[in-house]
């Protein structure tokens, strides 16, 4: 852990307030943070939860009438926790978890918070499963938009049942409240954990499709040199723009209705005659015409921005096959789709 200097001069106002604050123990700090506003609190808890090791020399400096005490210590820790402890016997909980929370922040989220990122259907499939009394108390602890999600995809009656518990529901104990937390840390949130990750050759071809075409090829033969089964199954799992001519007629008329004109324009400039052809054969004939005359017209354009108007057609086509409104045929199975 970090030690603050030893030079007592060096100290600021704030960090002298939380040694001061860490020396005299919880009843007697406590009395001192009554008297403060939550400005006040919030910056000497900052200050302290910074402070690390102190040296004795430093607070016996600083509190010389207490010095046979607190030398026999060695000095002070301060750190979350202490900080914690030593707030939690002067304020409300609610209080304190406002101020910590603030203090860890996005690392310091709760689980609720944490809960918020969970698909509603994943969470559903969890919850199903469980008291009505316990989802109850969930949904009443997330954001209400994500709780009216995930309550419209549970089985009916179940949730009903929920919304019952709810409208009775009364303040929760907080050793309720603690168990379901440890409950859902414990047995849900670890086992999504250990469900979504992700296997190393999707990620890796996740990575590549956003390379631009020199980078990635550069980094592919570099790979197949090294491992060419690794590579192999990389290109596998690939997609790309030329991978569109897997799309069906209507998939390819969705994915007209969703990408800006110009964009196909400049993804079309750089695509294979087989990926020109089967867009422009599911244009009219007008819009056809105007989008090979417009393609034409370019001239030169940045192999960069063929690459990134390219790659914008290809997300665009993953979120409708991930919506389910297109289906993008791996050429084995039909039904098959393309992450």
């Amino acid at each position: 852990m970090a030690r603050i200097k030893d030079d007592y001069r060096a100290l600021s106002g704030r960090q002298k307030a939380a040694i001061f604050m860490l020396s005299l123990g919880q009843k007697q700090s406590g009395m001192l943070f009554e008297r403060m506003d939550d400005g006040e609190i919030r910056e000497i808890s900052q200050a302290m939860s910074g402070l690390g090791s102190i040296s004795s020399n430093i607070v016996e400096r600083l509190f010389v009438e207490f010095a046979d005490r607190l030398s026999s210590t060695g000095g002070l820790v301060g750190s979350f926790a202490s900080t914690e402890r030593l707030l939690a016997g002067a304020l409300p909980e609610e209080r304190v978890n406002t101020i910590m929370e603030e203090m860890r922040g996005p690392a310091g989220r709760t689980m609720w918070d944490k809960l918020g990122n969970v698909n509603e259907a994943v969470l559903a499939n969890y919850l199903k499963n469980e008291y009505p009394q316990t989802v109850a108390i969930v949904l009443s602890k997330i954001k209400t938009d994500h709780a009216s999600r995930v309550l419209s995809v549970l089985p009916e009656n179940f949730s009903l049942e929920v919304i019952m518990r709810m409208l009775r529901m009364e303040a929760v104990q907080k050793e309720i409240l603690d168990h379901v937390e440890r409950t859902l840390k414990n047995e849900f949130m670890t086992n999504l954990a250990s469900a979504t990750r992700r296997d190393s050759h999707e990620l890796m071809a996740d990575i590549f499709n956003n390379l631009d075409r020199n980078t990635e090829n550069r980094f592919m033969t570099a790979l197949e040199e090294r491992n060419r089964e690794a590579a192999e199954r990389i290109k596998q799992l690939m997609f790309t723009f030329d991978d569109l001519v897997r799309l069906d007629a209507s998939g390819i008329q969705q994915l007209l209705r969703r990408v800006e004109k110009d964009q196909l324009a400049m993804a079309l400039k750089g695509a294979s005659e087989d990926v020109k052809e089967l867009f422009f054969s599911n244009m009219s004939e007008r819009v056809g015409k105007m989008m090979r005359e417009d393609v034409e017209a370019m001239g030169a354009v940045r192999l960069k921005d063929v690459d990134e108007a390219q790659a914008g057609v290809v997300i665009t086509a993953k979120e409708l096959a991930d919506a389910g409104e297109i289906v993008i045929s791996t050429g084995e199975d039909k039904g098959e789709l393309i992450y």
